[in-house]
């Protein structure tokens, strides 16, 4: 049984829920590309962002307190909760007041901002990331080494360095960049358990609609 303590031990070290609100080291910030998203999840929920012509690319999935190792979620705080306004206000980055909401509940709280300062930080950090304008460029879908997405991010943004992002893939798909930030927003290197360096050598990436 002793694998069974380990595994459990590990899943406490992971995420604590629960949390007070404002303990935290640093934020991820995590930009979904939005074609994988719909293919997987998005078509299926009826999501905007997957709508023909929506030209929606690297979209806002969050932004979220870490710890040097593990993450809080869904933590205690006093901070009142977002109106409806304030999260429709979001849509344009997240696809839906619904995600927003969502994002708010889970990781927002344990930011220890208001739900306004909150959103504003989240938009602060997801316009300082420049998006490599060549994925907007796709016509059809292509595969390609996930080291390539990782790459023209950091030519794009001179200021992160190869230890500051990861890359990751689902179902075969480029599915986000995640981006190390401090709790002022700028770039950092991640901790150890951030990194899910995606290493597929042929990832698919459709393209933005």
């Amino acid at each position: 049984m002793r694998w069974l303590a380990v595994l459990l031990l590990s899943a406490t070290l992971a995420r604590a829920d629960g949390e007070p609100a404002g303990k935290f080291d640093y934020y991820l910030l995590a930009l979904s590309w939005a074609p994988s998203w719909c293919a997987l999840e998005g078509e299926a929920r009826q999501s905007p962002h997957c709508a023909p012509g929506g030209g929606a690319g690297w979209v806002l999935h969050g932004l979220w307190p870490q710890y040097e190792q593990g993450w809080p979620g869904y933590c205690r705080g006093a901070k009142p909760d977002p109106s409806r306004a304030q999260t429709a206000r979001m849509a344009d980055l997240m696809g839906s007041s619904g995600a927003a909401w969502y994002q708010w509940k889970k990781h927002g709280r344990c930011s220890g901002l208001s739900a306004g300062d909150y959103f504003a930080a989240a938009r602060r950090a997801y316009g300082a990331v420049i998006r490599p304008p060549a994925f907007r460029k796709l016509t059809a879908p292509v595969r390609l080494p996930a080291g390539v997405v990782e790459e023209a991010f950091l030519q794009a943004n001179p200021g992160l360095l190869p230890d500051m992002l990861t890359v990751t893939c689902k179902a075969g798909r480029i599915q986000e960049v995640r981006i190390c930030l401090t709790r002022d927003l700028r770039p950092r290197p991640c901790a150890a358990d951030t990194v899910e360096d995606c290493t597929l050598r042929d990832a698919a990436m459709p393209p933005i609609r």
